[in-house]
């Protein structure tokens, strides 16, 4: 059987077979193609070979080969490509990397060290490799592990998480013996760098299936070990509409938040983080006073943790410590403009997007005619919302009236100012303001 490869693959393929050497494609690109998957990720197509590594840079002089797994990097038209030379399994005592690298003569040998049947395949776009029946599995749908499931686990423990997250990419059903043995080395993701879990725990948020995958890793145990504060909320009870516990409802609210936004899925997942270490009874009945405070630095440290941007800490960090705004009928257009500031315009449309995900995940409906108003009036009051910058007055003047240099106090002041004409914009007139800046120091 025959499997169409881009024409640029085909020819790297015969640049290799004309020298007399091997070259398959391997993996998640071989894998999608045969799925008729097309993504950013299966364009980036991965190669063994038969050749060593002296052999492929002779071939390509404009490689480089900066690593002992056999994997060189050649600049190839418009490409970057990775082939690497056919390996056998070796000891992984770090859990990560082989101690030693030892080569392989055929395809055959190498494919048995992959982590999975349906990502054993392999093609040189005249032929198909496929001695664990991956093709098969894929039909089915269903995720195995190649050989002994905790010989590979045991040899790579990333390949855990990214069991969970291709099942949730691809809508796949976990083999039960390749799932007990991912419950059974849990444990041994806590020696993966927190780099490497966090792009598998965006690429499943990114996925259509997020809820899906959050629930698979708790229920290989490994969620314990990547977000424990998350699961200490399981069993944990609460008040009024809620139907479920804190873990239940996080996890439920993720289900419903339909942002594609993989950080406002993120924050929606967190956004109760804060109640386990705010939970105090009052009259019998569970409470958590200012859980959104303490959440919000909670999931703050969590997102430096796992070493996030710094644009999405930050918008992570808001959307969880203003999730619980109100929406009364009685709120004034003031209080409109205060959460409209504190959350910020661009960020509006997602935290309403996190309400509503919260409401459905408490059993509530997604809206109510409350929300559906303070909507209308967020976006009524966004078109007369000033910033800092509207002030009639600036950092100069504050200086000039209180004869001060530069420093933190002009911007104390400024702010200020501006929370007072956030609550009554008729007071921005410079004269009002000139005056004020002598009556707040």
């Amino acid at each position: 059987m025959e499997l169409k490869l881009p024409a640029q693959v085909m020819e790297f393929i015969q640049k290799f077979s004309a020298a007399g050497f091997e070259c398959f494609a391997v993996g998640g690109s071989v894998r999608d193609l045969l799925l008729g998957r097309q993504t950013e990720e299966s364009k980036r197509f991965d190669f063994a070979t038969s050749a060593k590594p002296e052999e492929i840079q002779k071939l390509f002089p404009d490689s480089f080969y900066d690593n002992s797994f056999g994997t060189v990097g050649v600049k190839f038209a418009d490409e970057i490509f990775e082939v690497t030379t056919y390996r056998k399994e070796g000891q992984y005592s770090d859990a990560r990397h082989p101690d030693k690298v030892h080569w392989a003569k055929t395809i055959e040998e190498d494919l048995k060290r992959r982590e999975a049947t349906i990502s054993a395949i392999a093609t040189d776009g005249k032929a198909i490799i496929d001695p664990f029946d991956g093709q098969k599995d894929l039909k089915a749908k269903i995720f195995r592990a190649v050989g002994n499931p905790n010989d590979r686990y045991k040899e790579d423990a990333l390949r855990m998480i990214r069991a969970i997250r291709i099942s949730t990419q691809l809508g796949l059903v976990i083999e039960d013996e390749t799932f007990q043995a991912i419950q059974k080395n849990a444990a041994a993701i806590t020696k993966i760098s927190t780099e490497r879990i966090r792009d598998e725990l965006i690429k499943i948020l990114s996925s259509d299936f997020p809820y899906d995958g959050i629930k698979l890793l708790h229920n290989a145990n490994l969620l314990s070990y990547i977000l424990p504060e998350l699961t200490a909320g399981i069993g944990m009870k609460q008040p009024g509409h809620h139907i479920s516990d804190v873990f239940v409802h996080s996890l439920d609210s993720l289900k419903f938040c339909k942002n594609r936004n993989w950080v406002v899925r993120f924050a929606t997942l967190l956004h109760d983080i804060g109640k386990p270490p705010t939970l105090k009874e009052l009259n019998g009945k569970p409470t958590f006073y200012n859980h959104e405070v303490v959440g919000a630095r909670i999931a703050r440290d969590i997102c430096r943790h796992l070493h996030f941007k710094k644009e999405d800490i930050q918008k992570i960090f808001i959307l969880v410590r203003w999730h619980m705004f109100s929406v009364s009928e009685l709120i004034t257009d003031a209080a409109v403009r205060r959460f409209i500031h504190r959350v910020g315009v661009e960020n509006t449309e997602d935290m309403l997007d996190l309400r509503i995900g919260d409401r459905l995940g408490s059993g509530s409906k997604a809206s109510s005619w409350r929300l559906e108003d303070f909507k209308k009036r967020v976006v009524q009051v966004q078109q007369h919302t000033p910033s800092v910058t509207d002030l009639e007055v600036n950092g100069h003047d504050v200086m000039e009236v209180l004869r001060i240099p530069p420093g933190p106090q002009i911007c104390k002041i400024l702010n200020k100012l501006f929370e007072e004409i956030t609550d009554d914009p008729s007071k921005n007139k410079r004269d009002y303001l000139l005056k004020r800046i002598k009556e707040l120091p």
